[in-house]
């Protein structure tokens, strides 16, 4: 029979076996590849000596295609829990150096146990994805693995936040994971996702694409929208996810921690300059971001995707919130598919965790064509209006210049359910453009007019007199007040304080159907 010492360095032995996962050999391939090893990703996530890791010996039960042959303690994926800055997280990371960080029924079970736990206590659950997919050896065990593992991804959104980080490939079924979670960050260069890699790709269709191409971390930040973030490189990827997990709550029932904050001249002049006096000039609305929040605090989310509205989060006055932002400087701030599908998605985020939403509004109205409505522009413009209708944590509009047509409705109007509208003095409440406008309304008096160039000016000057301001939509309540740029912060530091104990009751029902 073993002594005592025996069985501590047996144990020893086990826990250095395991810890070297696939070996120093393929541990040197993944830094030669750029790449940190999944537990050098977990000790700079988490705060040092925090993590606690689960599962550390378990191994496959793969006796197919000389498997047994093949046993690393851990299977390919390091669980635990841990914290960062002091506040606790569950996390897994895939090992790339043990059977690629492929997926299999051991793997998942490990995975699926953190995620329980993670929702019991009330915890964030980041993945740090590295993986080759599914285990093939292991046939439909490794597929009933996935499916675990997306079931409890569905069970967990909205009641603990998910964040998904790509940090090398993520194929086939390995990618639905990450795209039920609240955010993906990628890594440039060394990750991609993917249903169908490039040789699928090109039997199939015959088209000839990179994996970089095909699901880069660039294609899918600007193109897919599939990223919400993406990093220079591993370490800058998990100061991303540290900074994100900064601004959210722990889980559904809490709210987001605030920053000591004193209060002292709110006033910001920098605000009244940055409007055009020219209605069609454009100008960055991150410059009236900044000139609202609390100094540098915006970290923005889908930066290169949709950029026709930007979303992100910012403090004020030490409070967290989200900003959904039309920008004049991309299609004069339209909504269009790819920004609707994004300020929806953001606008459900927020009101899942509690964080209040700031929407700054200067919108001509929907982008027009045939590649927007053949693309459903109808159906995508209505999932953000659904999705604000729909919330319930506080809600503020401020409206700098225009609000025209369908779109001022859909931009958290007082009539879907916004607790504070504020306009700037410039701003333009009406269906649309005075020019659009007077040329539909007095149509027959310029056509019959000597010199209908100069009536047209003569309309447009009429109506834009009647509707070019905020003072009709002010005079029905539809605006509460019209305020100067300089007096924006201070408005909107006690508004959202007075908001901070809003309750809103709603209809009982199991879910509402949103046009997806």
């Amino acid at each position: 029979m073993d002594s005592k010492d025996d069985k501590i360095s047996k144990l020893k032995s086990l826990e250095t076996q395991a810890k070297l996962g696939g070996g120093q050999k393929r541990i040197d391939k993944q830094h030669a590849n750029k790449k940190l090893t999944a537990r050098e990703r977990i000790a700079y996530l988490l705060d040092e000596n925090s993590f606690e890791e689960i599962g550390l010996l378990v191994t496959h039960r793969t006796t197919d295609f000389g498997m047994e042959n093949q046993v690393y303690y851990g299977d390919g994926v390091i669980t635990g829990y841990g914290t960062i800055n002091g506040r606790l997280v569950y996390v897994y990371a895939q090992d790339f150096t043990v059977f690629g960080g492929s997926l299999s029924e051991t793997h998942a079970e490990k995975i699926c146990k953190i995620m329980d736990m993670a929702v019991k206590v009330g915890a964030p659950i980041i993945g740090l994805n590295d993986s080759g997919g599914a285990r093939i050896q292991e046939g439909v065990r490794s597929l009933g693995g996935y499916a675990d593992i997306f079931y409890r991804n569905v069970q967990a959104s909205g009641v603990v936040p998910q964040i998904s980080a790509i940090m090398g490939p993520c194929a086939g079924g390995a990618v639905y994971s990450p795209a039920i979670t609240d955010f993906i960050i990628m890594v440039e260069n060394t990750s991609y996702m993917f249903v169908t890699g490039p040789n699928v790709v090109k039997t199939v269709t015959n088209e000839e694409v990179t994996s970089e191409a095909l699901g880069g971390a660039e294609t899918h930040a600007t193109k897919s929208g599939v990223a919400h973030v993406t990093s220079a490189n591993d370490v800058e990827c998990l100061e991303d996810i540290k900074k994100l997990l900064s601004y959210i709550p722990q889980n559904n029932t809490e709210t987001a921690k605030t920053i000591d904050f004193e209060l002292q001249d709110e006033i910001r002049d920098e605000l009244s300059t940055i409007v055009p006096d020219s209605p069609n000039k454009p100008y960055d609305m991150h410059e009236v971001i900044a000139g609202i929040i609390d100094k540098d605090s915006f970290y923005e989310i889908h930066k290169s995707y949709g950029e026709s509205i930007i979303v992100g989060f910012a403090r004020l006055g030490g409070r967290s919130i989200g900003i959904i932002a039309n920008q004049p400087m991309a299609f004069a701030g339209v909504l269009g598919v790819k920004s609707s599908k994004k300020a929806a998605r953001f606008t459900r985020f927020c009101d899942c965790f509690n964080m209040p939403l700031l929407v700054l509004v200067d919108v001509p109205g929907f982008l027009p064509g045939t590649d927007q409505e053949w693309n459903g522009i109808i159906v995508h413009g209505a999932k953000l209006l659904y999705a604000l209708s729909e919330a319930t944590v506080p809600r503020v509009t401020v409206i700098t210049r225009k609000a025209y047509g369908g779109a001022y409705d859909v931009m958290n109007s007082k009539h879907i359910g916004a607790d504070f509208n504020f306009a700037w003095p410039g701003a333009e409440i009406a269906v649309m453009g005075a020019k659009g406008a007077s040329e539909i309304i007095f149509k027959n008096e310029i056509a019959q007019a000597k010199n209908p160039e100069e009536k047209i000016k003569e309309k447009e000057k009429e109506y834009a007199e009647k509707f070019a301001n905020p003072y009709e939509a002010a005079k029905r309540g539809f605006i509460d007040e019209v305020i100067l740029p300089k007096n924006t912060r201070r408005k909107l530091l006690k508004a959202f304080s007075v908001l901070e104990t809003k309750k809103e009751i709603r209809p009982n029902r199991k879910h509402g159907n949103i046009p997806l």
